[in-house]
């Protein structure tokens, strides 16, 4: 009986769904609306999740750019960190051996790069002096806006606003700490010489304390540019003050202003590397790597490779 009234019951089942047509509803296509309990829904175009609410987004597309190789190598590499250590390292190693007598590694007003002549130590106390930007703090923040669109033309009004506000994005260059506690406990002095605006002292010296290299005074041992931006006359108001045993940078014209003034890559290379100058690389002059910007920047193909050492590939 039970098995006849299953039979019975699905028998009526089929009966009743024959005699009506199924209606099969069309999903509206993306960017198309319905109506849904009286309120309007619009369907939209995604595939997967957004992400979580105060997630990068935008922020996040850019940084997946590919980086310019000389910001890779300055920014990021191994080999640049440990180019810097090398320096700082050979600065302390040199500082630290050098007395205060004879000459300071500052040059006299007159001197040339031919005939060096240098400003007397005078039994004054000993001082290091470094240049800031790329030298004792890497410009993070700035930077990763330059990497961005690296043939954009310098813009003096951005940064002086980095100047200002920019101190939580950047970092010390490596070594530096570690320098500037080890010529302090020397008693030799730590002097910032820098083209950063006297306008801007403020953001510079919340930067350097944010990179742990130190409390700066402006005037005492900090001296920024109100002018032009030369620095020989900053320096030689220094070394009337210290025996200035030791300085660092990162382009020529942290030592000297005369490397600044010869417009030939070609020449200026050959200055660098001929005579007395040649021997203070190491010996109280000390470069630390920027492939990024500055007057290294630049020379013409046949400047760069000269003629008489092209070579030809003939298979």
């Amino acid at each position: 009986m039970r098995r006849a009234g299953f039979a019975l019951a699905a028998a009526a089942l089929l009966a009743g769904c024959g005699g009506k047509r199924t209606h099969v509803a069309t999903l509206p296509a993306p960017g198309q609306t319905y109506t849904a309990d009286g309120k309007v829904v619009r369907i939209t175009g995604l595939t997967a999740l957004p992400p979580p609410t105060g997630a990068a987004t935008g922020a996040a597309v850019a940084d997946a750019r590919a980086v310019p190789p000389q910001f890779q190598y300055l920014y990021g590499s191994a080999e640049a960190a440990a180019l810097s250590r090398q320096a700082f390292r050979a600065l302390v190693s040199y500082a630290s051996y050098r007395r205060a007598a004879g000459d300071s590694v500052v040059l006299r007003p007159g001197a040339t790069l031919a005939a060096p002549q240098w400003q007397a130590c005078e039994g004054k106390p000993r001082a290091a002096v470094f240049d800031a930007d790329e030298t004792v703090v890497l410009n993070l923040g700035i930077e990763a806006l330059a990497a961005r669109d690296p043939a954009a033309p310098f813009d003096p009004a951005q940064w002086a606003r980095w100047e200002r506000t920019g101190a939580k994005a950047v970092a010390r260059v490596p070594g530096a700490v570690e320098a500037f506690a080890a010529l302090r406990a020397a008693n030799i002095t730590v002097i910032i010489n820098s083209n950063r605006g006297a306008a801007t002292a403020a953001g510079t010296v919340a930067g350097l304390k944010a990179a742990g290299l130190g409390d700066f005074t402006p005037g005492t041992d900090l001296f920024l540019r109100d002018g032009p931006s030369g620095k020989d006359a900053r320096r030689s108001a220094i070394a009337a003050r210290y025996c200035v045993v030791a300085m660092a940078g990162d382009q020529l014209g942290d030592f000297s202003d005369l490397f600044n003034a010869i417009p030939s890559a070609a020449e200026r290379r050959r200055a660098a590397d001929s005579g007395a100058i040649a021997d203070l690389w190491g010996n109280g002059w000390f470069v630390l790597p920027n492939p990024v910007y500055g007057s290294g920047l630049k020379g013409g193909f046949d400047e760069v490779f000269p003629l008489d050492k092209r070579w030809s590939d003939t298979p």
